[in-house]
């Protein structure tokens, strides 16, 4: 298969991937040697140390705004998500790709501004000293996240049953085990793990830029990064569930930082955590924005030069788009859920598979063998989540009983 044409003029030969250290250090892209060491996949030499790179990549996965190196993206002739998708299936994979990506990110700008919409108006709360919401326009979220678009362009002694909760969730109150650890529960709203817990751990679209960063690139370098990151976090993740949980039990919401309102509004620890939390979501919505408009130019605008207009007009869209789908959505756990249940799989499950069975020749790795056959699985473990994951959450949304809780 022709690859892409590169910017000099010449194209470069299909190369073996699964050929050990000696390949990977080899040249992905053509580079006129001046017998100094020579550039591995990409036209400069990446710099970045092995702790930075986990560093990106543990961000990735939280979510926080490592999203893709514009400098590699836009300098080097790196092949992003979405041409790897045009490798293995030409014009049509490049644009199942640039929707996925898309989807997966307008999802995650949608929960930080989601997070946005519910805490902010509590900071403010917070800062006035006041117990209850004034009902004054600056303490409605549906303003606060437009405004927040525009600009942008504890105490752990909680009792439980606590009374905060007495005016918020009544059928909560005084119910048989609302204070004792479930090992193990099964009811309408388990539809959601998988998904959430897809939602978190995307960090796919950004392992090629990391890795063209990365100072002496190889498979097995990057996969130590891609194993220390993901562990860490998973440690990270592991903790805040465990012990959200077991502050709250049955009590806990699907935005946990608004359970903590119910204890104390004026709490200085919870205030401190929102604010960080709100600076941090607040920063990252416009950095989301990045991916998401470069797999629409590549979608739509795949050979026009850069111009303003596009570019404004592109990020205006998505910002109308996004807000209004904050403002009517009642929850972010429905947010979690549906990306998590259709562009999570699909990077982290679906596409990787695909690609690999795809791009890796049949000469060099026939469709029996080992690898070709893990990865084919890997791609219908992905169906399959998907699938009942989505079933599961339109069971649940056409016959749950109480679809407002959590953000509230």
């Amino acid at each position: 298969m022709e690859l892409q044409k590169l910017t000099n003029g010449h194209h470069q030969d299909f190369q073996n991937l699964e050929e050990g250290d000696a390949t990977e250090q080899e040249e992905f892209l053509p580079h006129k040697s001046d017998g100094g060491k020579p550039p591995q996949f990409k036209d400069f030499e990446g710099k970045t140390s092995f702790g930075m790179s986990v560093f990106n990549l543990s961000n990735s996965i939280m979510g926080s705004g490592i999203l893709g190196l514009s400098y590699a993206m836009s300098n080097t002739g790196i092949r992003a998500y979405e041409q790897l998708g045009k490798r293995a299936f030409g014009h049509p994979g490049k644009i199942l790709a640039g929707v996925v990506i898309t989807m997966h990110n307008i999802g995650a700008m949608s929960s930080y501004l989601f997070i946005v919409k519910y805490e902010l108006p509590l900071v403010i709360q917070a800062f006035l000293g006041l117990q209850h919401s004034s009902g004054e326009w600056f303490m409605n979220g549906n303003y606060l996240i437009v405004i927040v678009s525009m600009v942008i362009y504890k105490k752990f002694n909680i009792p439980c049953p606590f009374d905060g909760f007495s005016n918020h969730t009544v059928q909560n109150i005084s119910t048989d085990g609302e204070c004792e650890a479930q090992y193990f529960t099964i009811n309408q709203q388990t539809a959601y793990t998988v998904p959430i817990l897809a939602f978190a751990f995307v960090c796919h679209p950004e392992v090629l830029p990391i890795y063209t960063e990365l100072r002496n690139p190889t498979k097995k370098r990057m996969q130590a990064i891609a194993n220390v990151s993901i562990l860490g976090m998973f440690v990270m993740y592991l903790l805040t569930a465990i012990f959200g949980y077991l502050t709250f039990y049955l009590n806990t919401e699907a935005e946990l930082l608004h359970t903590y309102s119910k204890v104390d509004p004026l709490d200085t620890l919870i205030l401190c955590v929102r604010v960080a939390v709100l600076v941090a979501v607040t920063l990252t919505v416009p950095v989301v924005l990045f991916p998401i408009r470069r797999a629409l130019l590549q979608l739509l605008f795949p050979e026009k030069p850069f111009h303003w207009a596009r570019h404004i007009s592109i990020a205006l869209c998505l910002l109308f788009i996004v807000n209004i789908l904050v403002i009517c959505v009642p929850n972010i756990r429905d947010i979690f859920g549906i990306i998590g249940a259709t562009s999570a799989p699909s990077l982290i499950f679906i596409l990787p598979g695909l690609f690999y069975i795809r791009i890796v020749p049949t000469e060099q790795e026939p469709m029996n063998s080992k690898t070709k056959i893990q990865a084919a699985c890997f791609t219908a473990l992905g169906f399959i989540f998907m699938t009942m994951s989505l079933t599961f959450i339109t069971l649940d949304w056409v016959y749950g009983e109480n679809r407002s809780g959590g953000g509230h």
